[in-house]
């Protein structure tokens, strides 16, 4: 089992993605199918397709970190986050992140952040195209490193806080 992580992008219209990839006859596919199967209000995952009645390989369960606001919201997350997160598989594929023998043996989903006053559909879609490229690369070089991860131990920081004091 893979997993990955990517944030793209600055302000509203950033994208946040993690991914898990893992083979359909194990813990992912297990996973897969029962998120599938017991949607939440206000998340409910589905399969993303590069358009309709054509799904990316493998096939990937889009799962909403953010429940839609409203339907501007909606839109976005059903439309160009969507269409980027599938474009971005298909990029990792290309790119050989997934082997192309694991897109008919593998499945894998994508947690996907849109932010509820995201305004720019083309930056929406670009942004979570790349990351989701990107998340799926670092799973697959099983990155950060830990050194990496000990280094930044002490000034932890994301795009929603930075603590005053440093340890």
């Amino acid at each position: 089992m893979l997993i990955g992580e990517s944030f793209v992008g600055e302000g509203v219209n950033a994208a946040h993605i993690n991914t898990v990839l893992g083979h359909r006859d194990g813990p992912a596919g297990t996973a897969w199918a029962t998120a599938l199967a017991t949607p939440s209000a206000g998340h409910v995952p589905f399969v993303a397709v590069l358009r309709p009645s054509l799904p990316v390989k493998p096939m990937t369960l889009f799962v909403t970190k953010a429940a839609p606001a409203n339907d501007d919201h909606g839109l976005l997350i059903w439309g160009p986050a969507q269409a980027g997160v599938a474009a971005g598989v298909a990029d990792a594929v290309a790119a050989g992140s997934i082997p192309e023998p694991d897109t008919s043996t593998h499945v894998l989903i994508a947690a996907v952040w849109v932010n509820p006053g995201a305004d720019d559909a083309d930056t929406v879609y670009r942004n979570n195209r790349e990351a989701t490229r990107t998340a799926l690369a670092n799973g697959a070089k099983d990155l950060p490193a830990i050194d990496a991860v000990l280094a930044a131990k002490d000034t932890p920081s994301n795009p929603f806080y930075t603590p005053k004091e440093r340890a």
